[in-house]
Formats: C-alpha cells, sequence, structure tokens
C-alpha cells in the first residue's frame, strides 16, 4: 500500500506598520510586525480563503488539486503561527496563494492587512512543530532584549554578520598563491 505524500508549510502572519505610526511608535519593529492575531481567524476560515485564493489564481484546476487535501493542522492566534497540511504535488500552488493573501480573513470579510510568510516546508508535521517552537523562543529573546533597550535605541539594528567570512579549514597558504601577471 502507498503512503499518502503530504507537506506542511510553517507560516507567520507579519502585521507591517501602519504608516500614521510608523515613525512615532514606541514599540520595536519585531514587536510590532509579530503582533497576536483576531479572534475572528478560525481554520475553516483560513480553508475557505486560501482555497479561493488557490481559485481566482488557478481557476478550476487549482480549485480541484486543493479541494479534498488543504487543511489547517494548527492555527495560534497569539504567535500568528499557522501549520497548513496540502498534498507533495501541489505546495507551490499553496504557497503562492498565500504570497498573494494581503489581509487576514475574518468572519465579517473585513481583515488588517498582512503578510503570510512561509518559513518552512516539511514532509512530516514533527519537523514544522518544532521549527516554530524554536522561532518563538528566539521572538521571545529578541523582544526581552529590544525592551531592556533605552528608548533611543529601539531603531531598528541591523543583523551582526560579519562581512568576510574565514574558512579555518583552508589548507592554501600565500606562497602557493601566484598572481596572474607573474
Amino acid at each position: 500500500m502507498v503512503r499518502v505524500k503530504e507537506r506542511y508549510l510553517l507560516v507567520n502572519i507579519i502585521y507591517p506598520p501602519e504608516d500614521s505610526r510608523a515613525g512615532n511608535s514606541s514599540k520595536p519593529n519585531l514587536i510590532v510586525q509579530h503582533q497576536p492575531t483576531t479572534e475572528n481567524l478560525t481554520p475553516g476560515i483560513l480553508v475557505r480563503a486560501l482555497k479561493a485564493q488557490v481559485a481566482s489564481l488557478f481557476g478550476d484546476y487549482g480549485a480541484g488539486c486543493l479541494e479534498s487535501d488543504l487543511s489547517v493542522k494548527y492555527l495560534s492566534l497569539a504567535t500568528s503561527t499557522v501549520i497548513i497540511r496540502c498534498s507533495r504535488d501541489h505546495y507551490q500552488m499553496l504557497w503562492s496563494a498565500l504570497t498573494f493573501m494581503d489581509r487576514v480573513p475574518t468572519k465579517d470579510g473585513t481583515g488588517r492587512p498582512c503578510i503570510f510568510r512561509v518559513v518552512r516546508v516539511s514532509g512530516t508535521i514533527r519537523k514544522a512543530e518544532e521549527e516554530a517552537i524554536r522561532q518563538a523562543k528566539q521572538r521571545l529573546i529578541e523582544a526581552k532584549e529590544a525592551s531592556s533597550q533605552t528608548p533611543s535605541s529601539l531603531a531598528p539594528r541591523e543583523p551582526s554578520h560579519p562581512d568576510v567570512i574565514l574558512d579555518a579549514m583552508d589548507g592554501s597558504d600565500d606562497e602557493s598563491m601566484h598572481d596572474a601577471d607573474d
């Protein structure tokens, strides 16, 4: 018997800062962008919105491909994190539909502007859950660091990445290198 192959998409819902509050907000960008999602979002509403978005992008073919295999396995309103299950053959369609969604779907039809960011695509729900936990812990650490800073230093920081990455295992030395002019 052949097992049905599925993919699990870990999705973060990110809220861009509102234009009126962008310049004078006292909250760090991390906290502004990773806000809790409204209570009006339910797994059923999200699935219906995803199916409608796939149908508008890919027509009847896309709607038929994801009709029976699409489901929300995990929805956290507090962390704005979603794990969505779909068939392995059609996860790219779902990913593109998420990319084009620009509002959180709600019961009344109006929703806040947002960005659905696919963080990980996994073959098992376990790996998707582990990544969600890892990211939640990382966000907590970053939020604590941001809240401990003085208000004048709440501007977004550049990530501390070295400009040059040196390989310590490189066996070459300067004497063995020759210029093209020699």
